[in-house]
């Protein structure tokens, strides 16, 4: 078995890295970024595949699905607010 010394230089460093506040701070903002968005648009809404090939086409694409999202996404939120004042 062979242990590279440079690899466990690294990986402490990067231990240290996100054991400080920063890292966390950073490690925490990570975490709410756009995996979460992809997720839900392949689980909730259904969406496996781009019905053209080539970033060009891909773009606008892209652009309803987060425009969709971000529209249902409101709504909820609206509704939530209504429910509350309501109450």
């Amino acid at each position: 078995m062979v242990v590279s010394l440079e690899r466990l230089r690294y990986q402490k460093q990067a231990r240290e890295i996100l054991q400080s506040e920063e890292g966390y701070a950073l490690a925490v903002r990570r975490m709410t970024e756009p995996e979460s968005v992809f997720g839900q648009l392949k689980n909730n809404r259904g969406f496996r595949r781009f019905l053209l090939r080539g970033m060009e086409n891909v773009t606008p694409q892209v652009g309803w699905l987060s425009l969709a999202h971000n529209l249902l996404k409101q709504a909820a939120n609206d509704q939530k607010q209504r429910a509350t004042i309501l109450q």
